[in-house]
């Protein structure tokens, strides 16, 4: 998980334009780090351009059919994530292996016109929205999230500490959601569902759905690793 300056983003440094990087078998969250390695020509021309200039890469997740396309332009859901690569390492073979850090949700309002091996798009951050709701109900979804978490924690030798602390520490209601929506092993569906909800309550309530429905047995639902951080992920 990052710390929570870490994911500020002023408008000088975001001309709203975006470089698309998507993907079948993954939903980013702002807050929280993926591990990549990128190995395709087009996604490697995408890395170094933003390496040279803002590093920022938005993740996108395919909607179901986009094999039949997947060289071309398979259509993608309206809401992605928007990332800043803080790390990198260029390997011998000249794939890359990178930490990806969510920035913002953006919503993709339109693709442009292609002029560069991978896609790009036109982009509106999209904000969390915390409506007037009163405070002993965001303080009641807070302790909800966590003790729906605990319940469905595995045993995790290597990172217990680090979830220890993320549980005890008073972060913002949408960033617990964000956190816990990115580790839960959920289909990816109801990942972009969490992923495109802005409003942080009805966010927190739909995370606790999915959560209570895998508590119960009613939905197969877990962690999206064994470990934390996770793994790479392949491009």
């Amino acid at each position: 998980m990052s710390s929570f300056n870490e994911t500020s983003l002023s408008a000088h440094d975001f001309s709203g334009k975006v470089r698309l990087f998507p993907l079948p078998n993954l939903v980013l969250f702002p807050h929280v780090m993926q591990p990549l390695h990128v190995f395709e020509p087009r996604y490697r021309s995408l890395l170094e351009d933003a390496l040279s200039t803002d590093r920022l890469i938005a993740m996108a997740l395919l909607v179901p059919g986009w094999e039949r396309d997947y060289e071309g332009h398979p259509a993608l859901y309206p809401t992605a994530c928007l990332g800043r690569v803080t790390t990198f390492h260029r390997l011998n073979d000249g794939t890359y292996n990178l930490l990806l850090l969510g920035l913002h949700r953006v919503r993709i309002v339109r693709e442009l016109e292609p002029r560069r091996l991978y896609r790009e798009a036109e982009v509106a951050i999209v904000e969390d929205c915390y409506p007037n709701y009163p405070t002993p109900s965001v303080a009641a979804l807070q302790q909800q999230l966590r003790e729906a978490f605990r319940r469905l924690l595995p045993c995790l030798p290597d990172a217990q500490e680090q979830l220890d602390q993320l549980l005890a520490t008073d972060i913002p209601l949408g960033v617990l959601t964000d956190v816990i929506s990115f580790m839960l092993e959920i289909d990816l569906a109801r990942k972009e569902a969490l992923l495109s909800e802005n409003d942080v309550f009805r966010r927190a309530q739909l995370l606790l759905q999915y959560m209570d429905a895998a508590a119960t047995g009613k939905a197969d639902a877990k962690f999206a690793s064994d470990q934390f951080p996770p793994k790479f992920s392949l491009n």
